[in-house]
């Protein structure tokens, strides 16, 4: 007998075209952005700089700073996470990459800086495909400010207010606009082997962190580092996981 658990709808809206506006806006495939840098300025002190361009298909031949994120966009409309529905667009994703004034990189164990087209490898999971628009958020730290944790969460969580804008205008889209739609259900079936797979997630520091069971999927705001919590082992439901409960922060 086959019990579920849990069940989630992931709603897709494609994105076609993006340019900024003084406001953000989603529509008809076309979406609009608001550059945050005024706002993430005055919240994060250190931050000297916060850049955003619109990086096209076939225009990867770009100099960056070291990459520390590929992110997707997607928010809760209904539910937590892992649960209820989720909208998320395709065709766009955003790209974090960061350094100090003086050019020093963000990076563990090696850096990515150098031309996009040489650094980053297309259409492989959890990378933009080569037809896909990329919202490059470039974030310029101080030069006389101290690299701690705390200072690196708050590069991606300045980020996570950019992305913000987007996903509060995902939010009220209607659904029924949705260019794809996957319903996944958590089941329970008796009698049947259980199956677990076991990830081992990085909890050392700096940006060699993971956060579980954030607001929104992939976000930081309510996250929970796998460092406070002692790297002790987590259970995640396969529709938990899904829906974006572990963001990495390597």
């Amino acid at each position: 007998m086959k019990k579920i658990q849990r069940q989630l709808v992931i709603k897709c809206f494609h994105v076609e075209k993006v340019e900024f506006a003084s406001k953000t806006s989603l529509r008809d495939h076309f979406l609009s952005i608001y550059n945050v840098s005024k706002e993430v300025k005055e919240l994060f002190p250190a931050i000297s700089e916060f850049n955003v361009s619109i990086i096209n298909p076939q225009q990867h031949h770009i100099e960056i700073n070291s990459i520390m994120d590929i992110i997707p966009i997607s928010t809760k409309v209904l539910g937590e996470l892992g649960t209820g529905i989720t909208h998320t667009l395709t065709g766009v994703y955003i790209m974090l990459t960061g350094a100090d004034e003086s050019g020093k990189q963000f990076n563990e164990f090696g850096s990515s800086e150098g031309l996009l087209d040489e650094r980053l490898t297309l259409n492989k999971a959890g990378t933009p495909g080569e037809n896909d628009i990329i919202i490059h958020v470039d974030v310029i730290l101080k030069g006389e400010v101290s690299f701690t944790r705390n200072l690196a969460f708050s590069i991606f969580q300045a980020c996570d207010l950019q992305i913000q804008t987007i996903r509060e205008c995902l939010k009220m889209i209607n659904g029924q606009a949705a260019t794809e739609r996957y319903d996944y259900c958590d089941t329970v079936e008796k009698d049947k082997t259980r199956i677990a797979i076991v990830k081992q997630v990085a909890g050392q520091g700096a940006m060699y962190d993971n956060l579980l069971f954030s607001n929104e999927p992939s976000g930081t705001e309510e996250g929970i580092s796998i460092i406070d919590i002692g790297n002790m082992p987590i259970v995640l439901s396969p529709n938990e996981y899904r829906d974006g409960a572990l963001r990495s922060l390597t």
